[in-house]
């Protein structure tokens, strides 16, 4: 039969115990965070009650190369937005097929309007050589999803690339996608000055395909 100091050094031997086993546990757990750290960039905090891992990962940048060109525009999730193509696709050409001359309705502005009018643009001119058209059949490694940016898109990229001397812009007008009402007429933007205003579509100028993310 234990007596009772036979019973508080048994009790005191199985708490010095279970203190020894949380501390290895830990020390085992710590180490096995620090090789987490190691192998796929995050670190892993272990204790009794809960497990938090935080992912160490680099936010895109406007400026940065990525998915075939370079970053434009992020969205508020900091995860979508619009990369410009790395070099220009045309340093002069046409807005319209010339033999085919009509209002095409792509009227669209805004982020992702290029892509809209682009769309609307080809099923009104069809096959040719003309701004809508180089850059949907543009082809960069295995990207294939370019289109001609909407006339705010096209700010977008002078503001945030042109200005900040990214992308090599030139110094004349850039197509955009963006029609003008009028059956003669498109929005097109000086790389120079930043004005943009409405020209004559079959005037011969830049062009620079975009890509959502």
């Amino acid at each position: 039969m234990l007596t009772r100091d036979k019973l508080q050094l048994f009790v005191v031997k199985r708490i010095i115990l279970l203190i020894a086993l949380v501390f290895i546990f830990n020390t085992v757990c710590a180490q096995k965070a620090l090789k987490i750290l190691k192998d796929d960039g995050s670190i892993t905090y272990i204790n009794a009650s809960a497990v938090n891992k935080i992912t160490l990962e680099t936010p895109l940048a406007i400026g940065d190369t990525y998915q075939g060109g370079i970053i434009f525009y992020i969205d508020a999730s900091g995860e979508h937005g619009l990369i410009a193509a790395p070099t220009d696709q045309s340093t002069g050409i046409v807005w319209y097929n010339n033999s085919v001359e009509t209002t095409t309705g792509a009227t669209r502005d805004g982020i992702g309007a290029g892509d809209a009018n682009t769309n609307i643009i080809l099923g009104n001119q069809g096959i040719g050589s003309y701004a809508a058209y180089l850059c949907d059949t543009f082809t960069l490694g295995s990207y294939t999803d370019w289109y001609l940016p909407s006339k705010y898109e096209l700010n977008l990229m002078y503001t945030n690339l042109k200005l900040a001397s990214l992308g090599g812009f030139g110094s004349g007008f850039y197509w955009s996608s963006t029609e003008s009402n009028s059956f003669y007429h498109a929005w097109a933007q000086n790389f120079t000055s930043g004005y943009q205003d409405i020209y004559n579509k079959y005037r011969t100028d830049s062009v620079r395909a975009i890509r959502a993310f």
